[in-house]
Parts: C-alpha cells; sequence; structure tokens
C-alpha cells in the first residue's frame, strides 16, 4: 500500500522536471542563450525553489535540457531504409541531418557557452558523437563491412565529424550558407568520403586476387 504515493511522487517530479525542461528550451530557442533560474522558472510556472529541488545546479538543470531535447529528438526520429540505394541513402541522411541540427541550433549555441566549464555537456557531446557514429555505422553497414578495421574507423569518425553540429555550424554561421545550400555540402562530402573508400575497398580486393593467383 505504501508504493503507490512514492511511484506518485516519482511521476510528479519526473513531469516537474520535464515541464521546467521544456521552459529552458523555450527560452533559448526565443534568443536567451543563458536565462536565469529566475526567467525559467517564471516561464515553467513553478517556484525556483522547485526548480532547485529537482536540478542541484545549472550545469544539472543544462545537461537534463539536453536530454529532454533528445528524447523529443528521437520521438519524432524516423530511420532510413538501410536498402535504399547509396546515393539515396546519403541523400536522406542529410536531409535529415539538416533538420535534426536546425532544430537543435539554439540549444546547442547555448551548450557552446558553458561547455567548457561543465564536464556533464562534456559527456553529453561525446554521447551524441557516439549515437552519430553507431547510426552512420548501422546506415551504411553495406559500405564498411569491406573495410579493414582500421579503414572503417577512419571513414566513421570522418563522417561523424562531417554530420557533427560543429561542422553544421562553420557552414551555417561563419559561411553564412543557406540551409540547402549547407545541406549541399553535407551531401557532397558523405558522397566523396564512401566513394573514395569504396573504391579503396574494392582495389584491395582486385590486389588480393592477383596475389592470390
Amino acid at each position: 500500500m505504501s508504493e503507490a504515493p512514492v511511484d506518485g511522487r516519482a511521476a510528479r517530479a519526473q513531469r516537474t522536471r520535464q515541464i521546467i525542461a521544456d521552459a529552458h528550451i523555450a527560452l533559448i530557442n526565443d534568443g536567451e542563450l543563458r536565462p536565469s533560474a529566475k526567467q525559467i522558472a517564471a516561464r515553467a510556472g513553478v517556484s525556483q525553489r522547485a526548480l532547485w529541488d529537482n536540478f542541484k545546479d545549472m550545469e544539472s538543470l543544462m545537461a537534463g535540457t539536453a536530454r529532454r531535447q533528445l528524447a523529443i529528438q528521437d520521438a519524432d526520429f524516423i530511420p532510413v531504409n538501410p536498402d535504399l540505394s547509396l546515393a539515396e541513402r546519403i541523400g536522406r541522411y542529410c536531409d535529415q541531418r539538416a533538420g535534426m541540427l536546425e532544430a537543435l541550433a539554439p540549444l546547442a549555441r547555448a551548450a557552446d557557452i558553458q561547455r567548457p566549464f561543465s564536464p556533464a555537456l562534456q559527456e553529453n557531446l561525446r554521447e551524441n558523437l557516439q549515437r552519430i557514429r553507431m547510426a552512420f555505422e548501422a546506415l551504411f553497414a553495406r559500405e564498411l563491412e569491406d573495410l579493414d578495421s582500421a579503414e572503417r574507423a577512419e571513414l566513421t569518425l570522418a563522417a561523424c565529424a562531417t554530420a557533427d553540429w560543429a561542422n553544421w555550424q562553420l557552414l551555417r554561421d561563419q559561411l553564412q550558407l543557406p540551409r540547402a545550400q549547407a545541406t549541399a555540402v553535407l551531401y557532397r562530402t558523405l558522397s566523396a568520403l564512401l566513394d573514395t573508400h569504396r573504391q579503396y575497398a574494392g582495389n584491395q580486393s582486385n590486389n588480393q586476387r592477383k596475389k592470390q593467383s
């Protein structure tokens, strides 16, 4: 009989954290890259005490907000069909990454400000890069399977660097490319990476057959 109230409190606490994180995201999307606790609490409709009861400091709040943004992103995620042609997979992957990065941009800019001083945000970045890597390896498994482990790792890391926020920010903010052109650059780069390594794998296979003959 005593477990139900505990479960209810846990559910309410989780809901409150979600409301606070959503308010934080909304403020950042409105252009407040470093909103105060007072602003966040007011936007969430909770007291500052409730905010600090759920997040011990601004770092844990930022990390919680990043997790909330990721959960929203995952809920809307539709995997690209791995049976499509290489060109179609690259195209859809690039369109998908562009959409994700555009949605993530305000929060990513806010995280960039605080990450040098935040172990939680540094860990969040490492986790995001790992997610990019795993998604790339799953979608382009056919192209990776003929490469040796070193080449496979090199190609995957190059693709992760290409598809990450830092590169997108360079294209959009520093070079001031429109989204369509930035997406085209992403497509061209990934196409070149995959085609070059496909040719490498083919040459390695031909050389191996020549040695055996």
